[in-house]
C-alpha cells in the first residue's frame, strides 16, 4: 500500500450480532496482491457499539468508531476530518447521510434504483419487495446499484447498474444471497474505478473515462 493511496472512510451499520461482510471485502481488496482497490481503508464506523462492524474491524486491525448519532452534516464531516478520508463508502449504512461532498460519497444499494430505493427499502425489505414485482410479471431481474449520494435515501445519480437474474424458485432469501454475492464481486472493482478519478461525478452527471468503461458498469437495460 503507497502513502498516496487515497483514504476511504467506511460506513456500515451491520447488526448486534453480525453484519459487515462489505466492509470486510473491501478491506482485502486493498490488501490484495496486486491489489482489487487500490485504497486505504483508514476506519470505519458503525452505529451499534459491540455489533458485527466492530467484531470484523478488531480482526482487520482497522479502526473502528461507534456512532450513537445524532445523523447531521456536522457528525458527518468531524468524522469524515478524524480520519482524514478522501473518499466515504456506505455499505449497509441505514441512516440518512448529509453534509458531504456527493463526488465523494458513495452508497451500494441492492436492488434497482429509484425504484427499490428510500427510507423503507433496505436489506431484507428490498428483495421482498422485488420478488413480489416479480411475481407480478413486472420485472424479470433484480440488480447490484451503486450511486453518489445527495441528501435525500438513494437518489444520487447512479453509475454502476449490474442486473441479477430472478430465477422462478427464488424466494427473498435465495436473491438476497444472489445479490450478496454479485456485492462483493463487484463493490470494490466499481470503487476502484471511483478513487482512480476513471469515474467521477461532474455537477450532476456521471462522467467515464470511457465509453468501454460505461458499457461496462451500465450495461444497457434488457
Amino acid at each position: 500500500m503507497r502513502q498516496t493511496d487515497p483514504h476511504i472512510l467506511v460506513f456500515a451499520s451491520g447488526t448486534k450480532t453480525g453484519g459487515g461482510s462489505g466492509f470486510a471485502t473491501l478491506v482485502k481488496a486493498s490488501r490484495a496482491r496486486p491489489p482489487i482497490l487500490e485504497a486505504r481503508i483508514c476506519g470505519v464506523v458503525t452505529n451499534h457499539p459491540a455489533g458485527g462492524v466492530r467484531q470484523k474491524a478488531k480482526a482487520l486491525g482497522i479502526p473502528c468508531e461507534y456512532w450513537a448519532g445524532p445523523y447531521l452534516a456536522g457528525g458527518y464531516r468531524n468524522l469524515v476530518k478524524k480520519f482524514q478520508a478522501d473518499y466515504v463508502m456506505l455499505s449497509g449504512w441505514l441512516k440518512l447521510v448529509s453534509g458531504l461532498t456527493p463526488a465523494r460519497t458513495i452508497n451500494i444499494h441492492p436492488g434497482p434504483l429509484p425504484r427499490f430505493g428510500g427510507p423503507n427499502l433496505y436489506g431484507h425489505y428490498v428483495h421482498e419487495a422485488v420478488m413480489a414485482a416479480y411475481r407480478r410479471g413486472e420485472i424479470t431481474h433484480s440488480a447490484v446499484t451503486m450511486h453518489f449520494v445527495d441528501e435525500v435515501y438513494d437518489r444520487g445519480p447512479v453509475f454502476f447498474a449490474l442486473p441479477v437474474a430472478i430465477e422462478p424458485d427464488d424466494t427473498p432469501e435465495t436473491l438476497a444471497a444472489r445479490v450478496n454475492r454479485a456485492e462483493h464481486e463487484w463493490q470494490p472493482r466499481v470503487l476502484n474505478y471511483v478513487v482512480q478519478g476513471q469515474v467521477r461525478l461532474a455537477g450532476n452527471e456521471v462522467v467515464y473515462e470511457t465509453e468501454e468503461l460505461k458499457r461496462l458498469l451500465m450495461p444497457p437495460a434488457e
